[in-house]
């Protein structure tokens, strides 16, 4: 039984802006047993389509959902767990965490210390640019979401400021094909968690500045100053009135570069010892992040140049209604690959779970067919806890142990 708070897709359907697009190319999206099967296998689903995408997976695979239904406690028993929901009491021998990674909007605590008069949102509470006050904006964040929001914010005729922080910079298009499309076929996207020196690291990643634009236009931030956008350090704190931002962004924007071009090599490395059907262009590098050479290291938020700020700082998961104990110091549930580590408790769809596209809608299928097998021997009594996860398999295909090392 599938336990739903709200309808299937909820997320999508409810705490999304209105022109997002999913990053990732229409054909990417693939299920077990259900994929796209439109004529534009390169563009990117609207809000909307994306809901009705998963509606008709879930109606494909007689999913057994329980719609409004939202879990407000699960514990463990004796005989596995029980589940409090607003509709009743569960038992179950094993349950799936699926909550997401995404629940709450991870905000900084100094945010408090914003002065009266200024609108503050996050990306779950933005819609549209017609929200904001008119007047100046500040965008707080610089990867996928931030980027995005500054690019629609800015062409709405608002001035912003974007305050940068560690980011990862990537092209839309490679050698006439999409990114993600090079990180698919040569085996990026399937690398696993056993093979990462900090797996830690790997899966704090930010997300790649990538949008979901019909013209397959770059989002980074030599396109936003094109457009008018200011670049500031990172967002430090907020005292007395007055934002500190860090002095480091020609660092973060020269390692942003860094890490792009290392994946470009490796894609041209592959592309070298591979035939690609169709044939590939030439390789291509970019020009280098401008930055200023002085970016301001404060600005004064009552002096009525900034009236909004957009907390795009990233999200975490609620698990408010967990009450097992299976959290470490930092309040992550300890898990060996989505095994967490409470018997007859699983994980999915967390950053780098079992593989870097764990998740992604793409990275579903692998996972739950990992995790399933688990699942399925642990009920039948052959296995206990995290120490019997299973391994990633190290092949998915002909050059995809090119990537053997992060490539971020």
């Amino acid at each position: 039984m599938v336990l739903e708070r709200g309808g299937v897709a909820n997320s999508w359907k409810t705490e999304r802006w209105d022109s997002l697009r999913l990053l990732t190319p229409n054909w990417h999206s693939r299920l077990p047993g259900y994929r796209y099967q439109g004529n534009d296998p390169d563009g990117y689903r609207t809000m909307p389509e994306t809901v009705a995408f998963l509606e008709g997976y879930a109606q494909a695979i007689s999913a057994p959902v329980q719609a409004n239904t939202k879990v407000t406690r699960v514990r463990r028993t004796d005989e596995g767990y029980a589940l409090t929901t607003d509709r009743g009491e569960w038992r179950s021998r094993a349950v799936v965490l699926a909550s997401g990674a995404c629940n709450v909007p991870s905000v900084p605590a100094f945010a408090e210390a914003l002065p009266s008069g200024i609108a503050a949102l996050t990306p779950f509470q933005y819609r549209n640019p017609d929200q904001l006050e008119p007047g100046g904006v500040l965008v707080v964040g610089a990867s996928a979401t931030g980027v995005q929001l500054a690019d629609e914010i800015q062409r709405s005729g608002r001035p912003v400021t974007l305050a940068v922080g560690e980011h990862i910079r990537m092209p839309r298009r490679y050698r006439g094909r999409d990114i993600l499309w090079w990180m698919d076929v040569a085996g990026v996207f399937d690398h696993g968690y056993h093979e990462v020196d900090d797996l830690n690291r790997a899966r704090n990643v930010p997300s790649l500045q990538l949008a979901g634009y019909l013209d397959y236009r770059n989002v980074d931030l030599n396109s936003l100053t094109d457009l008018g956008v200011r670049l500031i350090g990172r967002l430090v704190g907020i005292r007395d009135g007055v934002a500190q931002f860090s002095g480091s962004l020609a660092n973060q924007a020269a390692l942003s570069d860094l890490k792009m071009n290392r994946l470009l090599e490796l894609i041209d490395d592959w592309v070298a010892r591979n035939e690609v059907l169709g044939g590939v262009q030439p390789s291509q590098r970019f020009e280098r992040t401008r930055v200023p050479a002085l970016p301001p290291l404060s600005l004064d938020l009552r002096r009525g140049e900034i009236r909004s700020i957009v907390w795009a700082t990233g999200f975490r998961p609620d698990y408010s209604w967990l009450e097992v104990p299976v959290f470490d110091r930092k309040g992550r549930i300890r898990h060996d690959g989505g095994v967490v580590d409470s018997p007859g408790l699983y994980l999915m769809g967390m950053q780098f779970m079992r593989r870097r596209k764990s998740a992604l809608i793409d990275g579903a299928g692998d996972d739950a067919r990992d995790l399933s097998a688990h699942l399925a021997s642990y009920l039948d009594g052959k296995a206990t806890g995290p120490h019997t996860a299973l391994a990633v398999p190290r092949e998915h295909g002909p050059g995809s142990r090119a990537f053997t090392r992060d490539a971020w």
